[in-house]
């Protein structure tokens, strides 16, 4: 049990350690602003299409499940207040971090790793040329940057999904639908949709490069570094989600 705890503890420290040696040289940027836009170019490439496939349905579920709710108690107008609470305030940030995630944190994680086994790194390290410095950091901006701009996308999706399924599907009139928007919607809701985009996108760059520079155990243990990266990426975000969720309501009062 001991050596569990301090194998977490361990663990828990390297991936902190690099997350904050790659951010120490931000200021930094004539080195590492090439790979970051290559970085970004990636990650969008590769999770923009699936973010509208997969925010569509989560808008549709989510209209059918309130619009008929709302039509038991006789108050459609709240259908488009239910909606954006649900997507841009929740859904679409923890959708957004899943995709960076599964898609552009696994792509660095086999990326990495494969550096890292075929000394790639090391090399990199004999020529005094810090791994961290040059690979980690943009990498950290550019999963973090992705994920603002695509929470948007995946809310701009999924609201338009809620709309077709509830106005043309369950003929919610379109101005109840539009209405309820303002209604107990508010612009702190937005921020805190970005920040949370911000942050997710963040812990899985910084998970996706730490498994990645210690991978070990030839190609097998470059997969496996993968698959552990996005298992502990999805803990982390859950995990963050609750409390910044906490924190939101805790110090943001709602409207009513």
């Amino acid at each position: 049990m001991i050596g569990k705890v301090q194998f977490v503890l361990r663990e828990t420290g390297n991936l902190f350690a690099i997350s904050l040696e790659g951010l120490r040289r931000t200021p930094d940027v004539r080195h590492w602003w090439k790979e970051y836009l290559r970085q970004c170019w990636f990650i969008a490439k590769v999770t923009s299409i699936p973010s509208v496939l997969i925010s569509i349905p989560f808008g549709a579920v989510i209209a059918l499940h309130v619009g008929a709710f709302s039509r038991q108690l006789g108050a459609e107008s709240t259908t488009g207040a239910a909606m954006v609470l649900a997507i841009v305030r929740e859904a679409s940030p923890v959708a957004t971090a899943l995709l960076i995630a599964g898609a552009g944190g696994s792509a660095m994680t086999a990326d990495l790793g494969a550096r890292k086994i075929r000394d790639e790194l090391a090399a990199m390290e004999v020529m005094s040329v810090n791994p961290v410095h040059r690979l980690v950091t943009p990498r950290l901006w550019a999963a973090s940057t992705v994920g603002l701009f695509l929470v948007s996308l995946v809310s701009v999706a999924g609201i338009g999904g809620g709309y077709f399924f509830n106005v043309v599907i369950q003929k919610v009139t379109p101005g109840a639908y539009f209405q309820g928007f303002t209604s107990l919607v508010q612009l702190p809701d937005l921020y805190s949709s970005l920040a949370k985009a911000w942050v997710f996108g963040f812990i899985a760059a910084m998970v996706a490069c730490y498994k990645g520079i210690y991978a070990k155990g030839g190609p097998k243990g470059v997969g496996d570094a993968v698959n552990q990266a996005v298992v502990i990426t999805f803990i982390l975000i859950f995990f963050a989600n609750f409390v910044m969720t906490s924190l939101y309501f805790a110090l943001v009062p709602q409207k009513f």
